[in-house]
């Protein structure tokens, strides 16, 4: 590129850029890669990996028109570039560059329907002082003329303490210059864009000498091939939107495969706890959420809230001390377990359905995926009994293990007017634990019950007026008018447990062979190497009638984004792919429940569904969540019936 180019480039960038950025027209430096050709032919597209990088962070922030927002909840299920900018800076290779690329990226859109629907633009201003909606507004407005296809958003927040968790999650450092003379205060700081996966992954980082279109298209397309041509192995891992601090799965290994790898254990960190008024929260439940049915006889107690609480951490309730009801219902994973389709219990024995969360629980008439039992009080005995979940060999065992507990001397009967431990009792303290879990006042809540008009987004809003109508999803996860439980607490044939006992599988099935490593191998090999999957008609087992075939309870919406993976089997792990499979109609069979058809739905409206159901978290998740991080786990100690096999062993 000549002198001359390079000068008619400087003369024309602030025609593109804000009035107020001043290009230097000093002595003539080489520009960025993004400003000309890229000079050399990117590999074809699909020929090369982009391994995940790490999670993408989510925060607080504000759009154009001053509506706040999560930047997970403008992600949606898109791609999504994410560039880190503020409209003064004058470094015509820093956020002027940025806006260059992404400016010829949208005009590409115009021309590719493909990228235009599957790619999110968003610039982020690190500078919310100065750029407010307003100036963010104006700013946005110098790039209009790159066309209508697609989105491109230009984003701030409300303050420097919603921005500064956001800035540490990507690690961008963000400094303040000193201001010189005359001139405004500027900010130092390394120009990285990133490139999102609709599973909220970092794929790619770009830097200054390769932020170019062209190589940021081809990475794309190449990601979007890739998971056309192998939806599930690229569909895997799942994020939970990060909307909560402490509501994230504890370790997903993404990006095990690579050097830079850090565990994201919390088993390994320091569990911060808080424990919360659980009874003021069952007493007045949040914003969207009914009055707690609660039996006469087993009335809410502190005592037996905190009673139940315990329990429910207990790893010695399990046959050989090493598992709670928590290693299933994992509180910072919804409640549920993130990482596993089906549940694992004790010594590893799997479970054939998933672990259901336990959000809310205090609300629902059937319990267990088949609904097999109508009380809390009575459920809590299937897993303690059930020899692949916590293994105790019978009720009597179970009681008299608790009995032989210090930790429990007393409690009981301060907590049952003198009663003891018992089987009654033992249930009824878990239960009232539990009937405590009540997570609402979600942005949904604050917007249909609380008439709070910004507390949800457009798409969100859309998704709703679908959920509600085209959709039908209201049918069976109701909305009521004073409160809303999204579950109809019935049973539904929607085809899948069908799929899975026909075994209408495909011939190839991803596995995941080690952290970050998928491998597509032949159903033929996989029936010679593994067992049959355990059979499962749903409903059927419990009333051995056989219209109840595949029938499994309806779940709860709530709190949705946080309990992945979804269906009695955890057969998809993202929202995305749930609404795919009900688009299509479910797998037709005989008893196919006859809500269950095809739903001709778009791209967009699809987009605009997931919105809604993202919108769908509690707002008071952290609480519970640091609550159970401040009860005890029940590690063996002296007194235990257990401490035998312990290290302190007196000998006499």
């Amino acid at each position: 590129m000549g002198a001359n180019m390079l000068r008619l480039i400087r003369f024309l960038l602030p025609a593109l850029l804000p009035a107020s950025l001043a290009l230097a027209d000093t002595a003539i430096s080489p520009l960025a890669p993004g400003y000309g050709e890229l000079g050399y032919t990117p590999p074809p597209v699909g020929s090369y990996q982009l391994p995940p990088l790490g999670e993408a962070a989510d925060g607080q922030v504000l759009d154009s028109d001053a509506q706040p927002s999560r930047l997970h909840q403008l992600f949606g299920n898109r791609y999504t570039l994410l560039a880190f900018i503020y409209s003064r800076c004058s470094d015509v290779d820093g956020c002027p560059l940025t806006s260059h690329v992404f400016y010829k990226i949208k005009a590409a859109m115009k021309h590719d329907p493909a990228l235009a629907e599957g790619l999110n633009l968003i610039s982020l201003s690190f500078d919310p002082e100065v750029d407010t909606p307003q100036v963010m507004a104006l700013y946005g407005n110098n790039f209009r003329y790159a066309g209508n296809a697609g989105r491109w958003r230009f984003l701030t927040t409300a303050s420097q303490d919603e921005l500064k968790p956001i800035l540490a999650a990507y690690n961008q450092n963000v400094l303040p210059d000193p201001p010189a003379d005359g001139q405004t205060q500027g900010f130092s700081h390394v120009l990285r864009v990133f490139l999102i996966d609709p599973q909220k992954r970092i794929r790619n980082i770009y830097s200054v000498d390769f932020l170019h279109q062209d190589l940021i298209i081809n990475d794309v397309k190449t990601l979007m091939a890739q998971a056309a041509a192998k939806p599930e192995s690229f569909n895997v891992a799942f994020t939970p939107p990060a909307a909560q601090r402490l509501s994230q799965p504890g370790d997903d290994k993404r990006g095990y495969e690579n050097d830079s790898y850090r565990t994201r254990s919390r088993a390994l960190q320091r569990r911060d706890g808080a424990p919360a008024d659980l009874l003021a929260i069952a007493e007045q439940p949040p914003l969207g959420l009914p009055p707690v049915p609660v039996p006469a006889d087993n009335p809410l107690t502190r005592e037996k809230i905190e009673l139940g609480r315990q329990l429910f951490y207990d790893r010695r309730l399990s046959l050989n001390d090493t598992f709670s009801c928590a290693m299933c219902h994992i509180p910072e994973q919804g409640f549920t377990s993130n990482e596993l389709a089906m549940a694992v219990g004790i010594e590893g024995r799997t479970v054939r359905r998933n672990s259901p969360t336990i959000y809310n629980a205090a609300y629902a008439g059937l319990l267990f995926h088949d609904g097999r039992e109508q009380t809390l009080e009575q459920q809590v005995w299937g897993p303690l009994l059930a020899k692949n979940e916590m293994g105790n060999t019978s009720v009597g065992q179970v009681l008299q293990k608790v009995r032989d507990i210090d930790d429990y001397r007393g409690r009981f009967e301060a907590a049952f007017d003198g009663r003891g431990v018992g089987m009654e009792t033992l249930g009824m303290a878990l239960a009232s634990y539990q009937r405590t879990l009540l997570s609402g006042d979600s942005p949904f809540d604050r917007w249909y019950y609380g008439a709070d008009e910004q507390a949800l987004s457009a798409e969100a809003k859309r998704g709703y007026e679908l959920f509600t109508g085209k959709a039908g999803c209201v049918a069976c996860h109701h909305i009521g008018e004073t409160a809303a439980l999204f579950s109809d607490d019935r049973l539904h044939n929607t085809g899948l447990g069908y799929r899975e006992s026909m075994g209408l599988r495909p011939e190839k099935q991803p596995v995941l062979v080690a952290p970050g490593i998928t491998l597509e191998i032949d159903r033929a090999i996989i029936d010679q190497v593994g067992e049959p999957p355990p059979a499962d008609v749903g409903r059927y087992e419990v009333t051995q009638d056989p219209r109840d075939r595949w029938k499994y309870k309806t779940p709860s919406l709530r709190n949705v984004a946080l309990t992945a993976p979804y269906m009695h089997n955890g057969a998809f792990t993202t929202l995305r792919q749930v609404i795919d499979y009900y688009a299509a109609g479910g797998v037709p069979n005989e008893l196919l429940d006859p809500l269950i058809h095809p739903l001709p739905l778009s791209e967009t409206e699809k987009n605009d569904l997931l919105a809604f159901l993202e919108s769908l978290t509690g707002s008071n998740v952290d609480t519970l969540v640091a609550d159970a991080f401040a009860a005890p786990v029940g590690d063996v100690g002296k007194g235990d019936p257990s401490w035998v096999h312990g290290t302190d062993v007196e000998v006499r």
